[in-house]
């Protein structure tokens, strides 16, 4: 399983550096052409995104490691530390873009590209819009979050150029501003995308629970497993894209240790079924009654 999702980012990765190092080269030929420096600047930004998806591909290796003596349950974090890293580059894209349109407004540096910027800035669009898609279809499947990070990378170019290009059509209808404008609120957008990377991110290297939907589908497996009178504690944590639940369930005391075993088995059988769930650890107590009373 592991090796097939390695397999699936991996490839994933390759095409879309392949991709952005084609249309690296034609924004590159594009501004040469129409001698535009922006034009040519953001060639090479797009040139400067196979780095980042190298990053990926790194991260993605490391974290599919198999557990050993001085890593017992595994290098999954290291794909939560690439996914932080992915969020930081995207607040940092943000930035520059908001910078930009800023420094334009107050400097009043407004242009008038030509039709070969609007040319760029469609393929640019289209090109990453499909990179932002394919990649999200395939981390959705494998359940990386690294994976997602970099779409949402590609995303923000998209963005980016979406922006260019109303600031294109606006320039060459009269009003130069709307490039700017639209760039601050390309900023923002982009920073609440960051933000939220970075959230899920940190969340899985600090032990944080799963969500409450599901915690309660996991309660609700656990409960209707046979032999399982209550739950007398559930706890889980998220480690990278995967979760470890701990769960003390009540038995009938009667039973033997190993009718009691045998039900432990099947709750963590159960709940691993789950490929979400990395392991499940099960204690079991003893459910005692004494006329209206219960004592575990």
């Amino acid at each position: 399983m592991e090796d097939n999702r390695l397999k699936i980012g991996v490839r994933v990765s390759i095409n879309t550096i392949i991709g952005n190092l084609v249309l690296s080269i034609i924004k590159v030929f594009c501004g040469i052409v129409a001698t535009s420096a922006a034009m040519i600047a953001d060639g090479i930004h797009s040139l400067s995104d196979v780095f980042t998806t190298i990053g990926v591909i790194i991260g993605l290796k490391l974290s599919s490691k198999k557990a050993d003596k001085e890593h017992p349950y595994g290098h999954e974090r290291i794909e939560s530390i690439t996914a932080l890293f992915l969020s930081i580059v995207l607040f940092i894209v943000a930035l520059g873009i908001g910078y930009s349109g800023i420094e334009n407004i107050i400097n009043k540096n407004y242009r008038v590209p030509g039709v070969l910027a609007v040319v760029a800035a469609i393929i640019s669009i289209l090109s990453k819009e499909a990179m932002y898609y394919y990649t999200l279809i395939y981390a959705k499947k494998i359940n990386s979050t690294s994976l997602k990070a970099d779409a949402w990378h590609h995303r923000s170019d998209s963005l980016s150029s979406i922006g260019a290009l109303i600031g294109i059509i606006g320039a060459r209808m009269g009003f130069p501003v709307l490039d700017p404008l639209v760039a601050i609120v390309i900023c923002i957008i982009i920073i609440k995308i960051s933000y939220d990377i970075c959230k899920q991110s940190v969340n899985q290297l600090i032990d944080a629970s799963a969500s409450d939907e599901k915690v309660k589908t996991i309660r609700r497996k656990i409960i209707n497993t046979k032999g399982v009178i209550k739950i007398d504690n559930l706890k889980t944590r998220q480690y990278a894209s995967k979760l470890y639940v701990d769960v003390d369930i009540s038995v009938d005391s009667e039973m033997s240790v190993e009718e009691g075993h045998s039900i432990a088995m099947k709750v963590h059988q159960y709940i691993e079924e789950d490929k979400e769930i990395k392991h499940c650890m099960v204690h079991v107590n003893p459910y005692i009654v004494h006329g209206n009373n219960s004592y575990q």
